[in-house]
């Protein structure tokens, strides 16, 4: 089953209330996980870092990276809050941190059993080893990333995830992650995401495609970060083989804010999750045969030998005296060649079936 995460992130603006919100708007949706962001922004930008264009663009307001994510902090016991929230409800609460305190606060206070890594923080090689030492599952966003970064990243957490005591180092990553021990807890505790970072993310530059790549060159489960406008993307990563979707939304996409304008509000987040559990059914076992509700079909839409004319009892059959016809309840039309020159051994007239 495609495990489906609603991306919340920082779409609370900073208020515990909206935060709620959100997760019930997940939860409503029927979306298996709320994820938020977990920063300090003291501690992930310095106060002159800029803006991507795409949040000066969505927030309409040109400051400093600084200024607009202290404004979007969640306090620690607000987390607690809201992972309480949505123990009662029913959906898994996940967030993704971006500097050390916060990881430490997410595994150790909150005893989060799966971390996602971002897109930006993929070669931020300590801090991924950071992660990989909790000994937690994995998600690995890959937006920005070539393969030769992922594997770079893959042989950090392979280092980190196998408890190596030597010294962290670029030929330590390789050979832990060309190990068969390495090899082997990827394969257990990580799912790479493909992602394009932009928001929204230019339909020609989706090349979803690649989804399938990582697959094929890792051999690790994989899924898909979307950050393109609407659903659809996100069905059709599905269809190709998604094992994790992960979606941003919003309660409204007027709202101020970096992200809220390339996110689904929630009736969209619910036509989205909708849409994929279809898809999962409609993908089957991939076994061709007859559907139950195909076989009683099958006598109405195929076709039957069927007498031309009349035929009467040891009268050759001939290409003349025989048709085709339905329904399909009769003998095969296959047999139409072998039965050619036989003698019946009834009468018939126009129209029976034939069962000689």
């Amino acid at each position: 089953m495609v495990k489906i995460i609603a991306e919340a992130g920082v779409n609370h603006n900073g208020s515990k209330d909206l935060a709620f919100e959100l997760i019930n708007a997940a939860y409503n949706s029927g979306a298996d996980v709320v994820k938020f962001q977990t920063f300090k922004a003291k501690s992930l930008v310095t106060k002159s870092a800029e803006q991507a264009d795409y949040q000066t663009k969505n927030t309409g307001v040109s400051e400093s990276q600084f200024d607009m994510l202290s404004r979007l902090e969640l306090d620690y016991e607000t987390h607690k809050e809201l992972i309480a929230h949505c123990d009662k409800l029913g959906i898994e609460f996940l967030s993704t941190a971006f500097d050390k305190e916060s990881l430490d606060f997410l595994v150790n206070d909150l005893q989060l059993k799966i971390l996602k890594i971002p897109s930006g923080e993929l070669t931020n090689a300590p801090f991924v080893l950071e992660h990989a030492k909790t000994g937690c599952d994995l998600i690995v966003s890959t937006g920005m990333a070539s393969l030769a970064e992922i594997e770079s990243a893959l042989g950090v957490i392979a280092f980190g995830l196998i408890g190596k005591e030597s010294q962290p180092n670029a030929q330590a990553f390789s050979e832990a992650y060309n190990s068969e021990a390495g090899q082997s807890v990827l394969r257990s505790k990580v799912i790479l995401l493909h992602c394009t970072t932009e928001y929204p993310a230019p339909v020609d530059e989706i090349n979803l495609r690649a989804m399938n790549t990582l697959e094929s060159a890792f051999k690790l489960t994989t899924g898909y970060s979307d950050h393109s406008a609407g659903i659809s993307i996100s069905i059709a990563a599905t269809a190709l083989g998604a094992q994790l979707i992960e979606k941003h939304f919003t309660l409204d996409k007027s709202m101020p804010g970096p992200d809220h304008k390339a996110s689904l509000e929630p009736s969209e987040l619910k036509a989205m999750v909708d849409a994929i559990r279809d898809v999962e059914q409609a993908l089957g076992n991939g076994v061709k045969g007859a559907q139950a509700s195909e076989i009683k079909n099958k006598p109405i839409a195929r076709k039957s030998l069927v007498a031309a004319q009349k035929i009467n009892k040891g009268e050759a059959f001939t290409e003349a005296n025989l048709m085709i016809m339905r329904p399909g309840s009769g003998m095969s039309p296959y047999l139409y060649w072998s039965l050619l020159g036989k003698i019946a051994l009834q009468d018939y007239t126009e129209g029976d079936l034939i069962n000689a």
